[in-house]
């Protein structure tokens, strides 16, 4: 069966396309007009083994604030839509990621149920710009939206770091594993996986 999302959304700030195939190998292609955001979805695309593509327009003349939140929108959708009934996948999922310094850590319940906790960014950083038009912040306004569209409980932590590039990208792979692991089949189970027999 496939398991393919496919979704667009145009307001006045911004233009968005997603396509993605939960079982693919990783083939990405991003275009946001934010380039760490480029860099950060491709990880997210390659470390998740989904084949994805998104094409983003916005007001990146005023920041990035509307472009990256609205394509985590749509990226919520389009896995929500990917995953159809649910049948058959483990539901939950973590991934522990070290890069350099950091560590950091995701966990995912495919549950119906939207939650996001998130913890452990280093205060010193809440002002701090990546690559000239990425503010750090905006790596959490993603996750809630993400989990809120895609109607996921994630919870994730940075245990510790250092340099703000290593700790939005562990959070980004972390995320990507954890929900790779979490959607992917499980050959001991056909149906869904809840006692209420929905999610």
């Amino acid at each position: 069966m496939s398991r393919v999302g496919k979704i667009s959304r145009t307001t006045k700030e911004s233009s968005i396309e997603v396509m993605l195939d939960l079982d693919g190998a990783g083939e990405v292609e991003v275009s946001t007009g934010v380039p760490f955001y480029d860099h950060m979805l491709t990880s997210f695309g390659v470390h998740g083994s989904l084949d994805l593509k998104v094409e983003a327009t916005g007001d990146v003349h005023i920041d990035a604030h509307h472009t990256v939140e609205d394509t985590a929108i749509v990226l919520g959708q389009a896995i929500r839509q990917a995953l159809g009934d649910k049948k058959g996948i483990r539901r939950f999922g973590d991934a522990w990621i070290p890069m350099d310094e950091t560590l950091a850590h995701a966990a995912i319940d495919v549950s119906g149920r939207p939650y996001c906790v998130h913890l452990g960014e280093p205060a010193e950083f809440a002002t701090f710009t990546i690559g000239g038009n990425y503010p750090f912040v905006l790596t959490r306004h993603v996750f809630d939206s993400l989990s809120f569209h895609a109607q996921l409980a994630l919870h994730v932590r940075v245990l510790h770091g250092r340099d703000p590039h290593h700790i939005a990208e562990a959070q980004y792979k972390a995320v990507a594993r954890a929900l790779r692991a979490a959607t992917e089949a499980d050959p001991r189970a056909g149906g869904i996986p809840s006692t209420k027999g929905v999610l």
